[in-house]
């Protein structure tokens, strides 16, 4: 009985290795959104990397991929523009987005290996290396000014006024803040969000925000679920949802740095980087700023410290051994 378990393990890992690497591909992208639990986004993205590479290998079996492809994949992922990815039309695509290339075909080598499947080992995949990443953040009274941007005496003002400063306080993703139900409890100075990897955290707001997002909600006239929306005054019909978009969240941030007269660049992922590093300036530990934040893993949080500790080299010239 054993022997014939055996021999039809052997006919399927058989079926497996032979098998073809779109199909694969495939069963690999269903894996990744059942089994891992990740967002359709996710598996997009996953599915344009993969999609990319195997175009570029002309490949039709994972015992295919060798270390030759992979090399010839880099150097030429090296020398695609940032724009519109033609070889040789401007500048190199990023390190890091050629890194997300990688980490698809990684994981896409781990679960064929998972399956039985022969192919070249994951591990023989490195990332290529990129500069540390840096910050460039506004200052404290540029970012008053920018709170205080928005005209209070319209509804399109209290909203943008209720955006900004709900993300300053919270340190929200765009994508979070823009899910976030009309219904939500605001007279509570905490409510759970669904972030990435449809991980729930609970977050907490401060007074002024709560005040921002209560006045409002109390001028809202429409009957639309979600809590930020579109405001089109003197409209008969209206779209199935308002619903703000990530880049209409962006393009109001935007819109009120640069009517404050603020140079730098202003995004709402630069107000989440503003919480956190205001959140450390004032005592907090890595770790809880790791927890409101949402990351998975705390070196992701990490970059927050380059700037607490160029604070502190400052604070170290100014004041240490000046009674000489």
């Amino acid at each position: 009985m054993s022997h014939n378990i055996s021999n039809n393990d052997s006919a399927t890992d058989k079926i497996l290795k032979s098998s073809d690497i779109e199909k694969l591909k495939k069963e690999f992208l269903q894996y990744v959104e059942i089994e891992k639990g990740r967002s359709l986004s996710t598996v997009s993205n996953y599915d344009h990397y993969l999609s990319i590479f195997l175009d570029f290998a002309k490949i039709r079996k994972p015992d295919e991929i060798s270390e030759d492809i992979i090399r010839n994949f880099r150097l030429w992922l090296n020398r695609q523009s940032s724009g519109r990815g033609s070889p040789g039309s401007g500048d190199s695509l990023k390190k890091k987005t050629q890194n997300y290339y990688l980490i698809a075909l990684r994981s896409f080598l781990k679960y064929a290996a998972r399956r039985g499947i022969t192919s070249l080992p994951a591990d023989r995949i490195e990332l290529a290396k990129v500069p540390e990443r840096s910050l460039d953040l506004v200052s404290t009274d540029d970012l008053s000014h920018l709170l205080a941007g928005p005209d209070t005496s319209s509804l399109r003002g209290l909203r943008d006024k209720a955006i900004m400063e709900l993300l300053f306080s919270t340190g929200l993703r765009v994508s979070e803040l823009c899910s976030l139900p009309r219904d939500l409890d605001i007279g509570r100075d905490e409510f759970s969000v669904r972030g990435k990897g449809e991980k729930v955290r609970v977050v907490f707001v401060s007074e002024t925000a709560r005040k921002a997002v209560k006045t409002y909600l109390d001028k809202r006239k429409d009957m639309d679920d979600a809590l930020f929306v579109q405001i089109l005054p003197n409209r008969k019909t209206y779209p199935s949802s308002l619903r703000l978009t990530s880049r209409s969240v962006e393009r109001i941030v935007e819109h009120y740095a640069i009517k404050v007269g603020i140079s730098k660049k202003m995004t709402p992922h630069v107000l989440r980087h503003l919480f956190a590093t205001d959140l450390l300036r004032n005592g907090a530990d890595l770790r809880s700023v790791q927890m409101f934040l949402g990351h998975a893993n705390i070196a992701t949080t990490q970059v927050y410290t380059h700037i607490t500790d160029a604070e502190l080299g400052k604070i170290h010239k100014k004041f240490h051994n000046k009674g000489k």
